[in-house]
């Protein structure tokens, strides 16, 4: 039965016409497999000789087992992002005398097989060799081989189980995000040393195979666990019944003060709440909060001044870049309709241009703690955000009038590139590398001060000329305004 599914999933993949229009996308993803497999292969060969020219006091073998904690928190995140459950077209089998449970195994089992559980051993597998060549006992490689095999199939099963609850919790990311942070943080403050602990357990498993025990029992609860939620859920019927869907009916009476433009507003507040993907952009707006304290924390950071521009204007900016650069394909699954209406394309534009305007307001407000690393910092902070309401704004509206691929609301938005086009590539040059560059070069020539005023006086330009800037967008809208509607009439 198992030798008959892949024969009916091979006949699936390359009869299909996605394999046949998608050629190249398909050569670039075996290319870019090709490129992890490689670089992989050379990390296991010479992981082991640079630890030990690096730490010649220090057990390469040890230190490198401290910090698996750190590679088991990253394959969990790249997993979740990345990786899916591969899922077979079961619903024609429902209905021929093939056993539930066969099918599940099926599934479950061909996950196990995946390229994320297989990368690993072009550098796990090489990383035993060497271990044996240099002269560690052959059982502790072999063990630690079989160790490390079982981590990353405990990974793949944990991984499907975070990935079922965000999805029935309606959580999106929040779960993955949760987990893997606060183990990290606990690791990291010192409350429970995970490195310690799981780099002793894993030398212990190496020294005694016995211990493998462990790691199995725990994938065998994992897998049995995932296979019962499976089990449960194939049905022949369960996508027929009907699910009944609380609306959530926030109070949006305060877009009234914005007169006209406020119905669209409150569209587009109920689109960003209501829909997977906008809600995961929203959430993720947190990073672009955080982002600052990636670089403000390094000394080597604080002393390259270009580099507060670029962060002020993606720190403020967040939500104005995800936000912006999809207009108009955001209402991509009812611009037809939309368009069919009775209304002024100047008013829909203006709806979009002042929920953006309010974003960097409320991201530069939230953001002034940063004033803790330095006042330079606050300062190019509202340097930027000046920048972006009176530049950025009405470089990405005017980048949109080039959008012409359709977006499905209910992916969600981390690692989705449905959507994307050169546009959202090229858009970046004038958004971001531009006034980081002209910022850069002018401290550099002149001064700090300088700089600052040039960022404030070319948003102050934008600001006061908004109307010019909006008529010449809007005309620019209205002239792609039926290819929009045939390019999001079609399937991408």
């Amino acid at each position: 039965m198992i030798k008959r599914f892949l024969s009916l999933e091979w006949k699936q993949y390359f009869r299909s016409s996605y394999w046949q229009k998608n050629i190249v996308i398909n050569i670039f993803m075996v290319l870019f497999a090709l490129y992890f497999v490689g670089l992989f292969l050379v990390m296991g060969f010479f992981l082991l000789p640079a630890l030990k020219k690096l730490f010649p006091e220090q057990d390469p073998f040890i230190l490198l087992n401290g910090y698996i904690f750190y590679w088991i928190i990253g394959d969990l995140l790249m997993r979740f992002f990345l990786q899916k459950l591969p899922v077979m077209s079961v619903k024609p089998l429902l209905t021929l005398p093939i056993k539930r449970s066969t099918i599940v195994h099926y599934v479950l089992g061909k996950s196990g097989v995946s390229f994320f559980n297989i990368l690993p051993l072009f550098a796990v597998i090489p990383f035993s060799i060497m271990l044996a060549n240099d002269g560690y006992p052959i059982s502790v490689a072999l063990s630690w081989m079989v160790c490390m095999i079982l981590i990353a199939l405990i990974i793949n099963f944990l991984n499907f189980i975070l990935e079922a609850f965000s999805s029935e919790k309606g959580l999106s990311f929040l779960p993955i995000v949760g987990f893997a942070g606060g183990l990290f943080a606990i690791n990291y403050f010192g409350l429970i040393s995970f490195t310690d602990i799981l780099g002793s357990g894993i030398i212990a498993v190496s020294e005694n195979s016995i211990y493998l025990l462990v790691p199995a029992l725990l994938l065998i609860v994992l897998y049995s666990y995932n296979f019962k939620i499976l089990r449960q859920k194939l049905f022949l019927d369960a996508s027929l019944e009907a699910k009944g869907k609380e609306v959530n009916a926030s109070d949006l009476s305060w877009t009234k003060r914005f007169g006209d433009v406020a119905p669209f507003m409150q569209l587009d507040l109920k689109l960003i709440w209501r829909n997977k993907r906008t809600k995961s952009m929203a959430f993720l707006m947190v990073i672009g909060l955080f982002y600052g304290l990636f670089f403000y924390t390094q000394d080597v950071y604080l002393e390259m001044e270009f580099m507060f521009a670029f962060i002020g204007i993606f720190s403020t900016g967040f939500f104005l870049i995800n936000f912006g650069q999809f207009i108009p394909a955001w209402d991509s699954g009812y611009y037809k309709m939309l368009m069919s209406q009775n209304i002024k394309y100047e008013r829909y534009l203006r709806s979009k241009f002042i929920l953006m305007v309010m974003s960097v307001v409320i991201m530069f407000i939230l953001g002034i703690p940063y004033v803790y690393f330095g006042w330079k910092i606050l300062i190019a902070h509202f340097a930027a955000a000046i920048y972006n309401i009176g530049i950025n704004t009405h470089v990405i509206m005017w980048g949109g009038s080039f959008n012409r691929k359709r977006i499905d609301l209910d992916k969600k938005a981390a690692f989705n590139y449905q959507g994307t086009g050169a546009v959202q590539w090229l858009i970046g040059i004038p958004l971001m590398i531009v006034p980081m560059a002209l910022f850069g070069l002018i401290n550099w020539l002149i001064g700090f001060e300088v700089a600052i005023a040039t960022l404030i006086i070319l948003g102050v330009i934008g600001i006061v000329f908004h109307k010019k800037l909006m008529t010449f967008i809007t005309q620019k809208y209205l002239d792609s305004k039926y290819k929009m509607i045939d390019a999001f009439s079609q399937d991408n």
